[in-house]
């Protein structure tokens, strides 16, 4: 098996039937362009790609876009629904290699697990019975991998009071079943347009900026932070540590940034 396992997590690019959609004034489809081409070395590196929710913006057509930008990246995409994705056509879309939606995913030492909060219709995220008994299964199913999760809604607070309202409702179930299995080692999740690198019983915890707008930390009601889009790297290492960092992506003819580089 591998001795490290490379991820790149990109969330909510939020795409529109037409490439000049625009959300909160960034070009979305621009936006996520401009991402993958500065993740480009990374991606080569990469042994798989996530995308955490919200591809589209409510525009089926968007996924046309999606699969543009991201079928000949040469690499697995393993995808997941958020509040703004359509579940049927999403799947329709992404049906065949190199997509993946949902599912548990081994790659060498590590098993990946993408469990699907959406509910349709509606802002916040639920996990049913059958996502919580994937989850289950595969944490009992692990031996000696380590286990990281991806979802799409934050379940655990963001200290922002609008944010919150629009989390997953039903997160002491989930962390019902996290808690009894140390192969746990990270849940990571999009939807907050933001970062945040933090533990909670010693699984790490990990959101990811939007690859288009982003949204302001703390803030009690909507606002938009200026931040620039970005992208999570993930080096899943043998021994069940995590190096992690988000890579910003400022417009052309700025440098970009590297935040919260860590370890453990």
């Amino acid at each position: 098996m591998s001795d490290e396992i490379n991820l790149l997590q990109f969330s909510d690019p939020h795409l529109f039937a037409s490439v000049e959609g625009a959300l909160r004034g960034v070009p979305t489809y621009r936006s996520l362009e401009r991402v993958l081409a500065h993740a480009r070395q990374a991606i080569a590196r990469a042994d798989a790609l996530l995308f955490t929710g919200d591809l589209v913006n409510d525009e089926v057509g968007g996924y046309v876009h999606f699969r543009a930008l991201t079928s000949t990246l040469g690499k697995p995409v393993l995808c997941l629904p958020g509040n703004h994705d359509v579940g049927e056509p999403l799947r329709a879309a992404l049906s065949g290699a190199p997509y993946k939606v949902g599912g548990m995913h081994d790659l060498g030492n590590w098993r990946v697990v993408m469990l699907d909060s959406s509910v349709p219709g509606q802002a916040h995220g639920r996990l049913g019975a059958a996502e919580l008994a994937l989850f289950e299964q595969a944490l009992r199913t692990a031996g000696d991998r380590h286990v990281i999760t991806c979802v799409h809604h934050h379940p655990v607070r963001m200290a922002s009071r609008w944010l919150d309202s629009v989390g997953l409702q039903n997160a002491a179930e989930f962390f019902a079943i996290a808690d009894c299995y140390p192969q746990l080692r990270a849940i990571a999740w999009g939807h907050v347009h933001q970062s945040l690198d933090t533990r909670r019983k010693g699984v790490r915890l990990l959101a990811v900026p939007s690859t288009c707008a982003q949204f302001l930390p703390g803030s009690d009601h909507f606002a938009i932070d200026p931040s620039p889009p970005g992208y999570r790297r993930l080096a899943l290492k043998s021994d069940g540590t995590i190096d992690t960092e988000v890579v910003r992506v400022p417009e052309e003819g700025r440098a970009s940034g590297h935040l919260q580089a860590s370890a453990g």
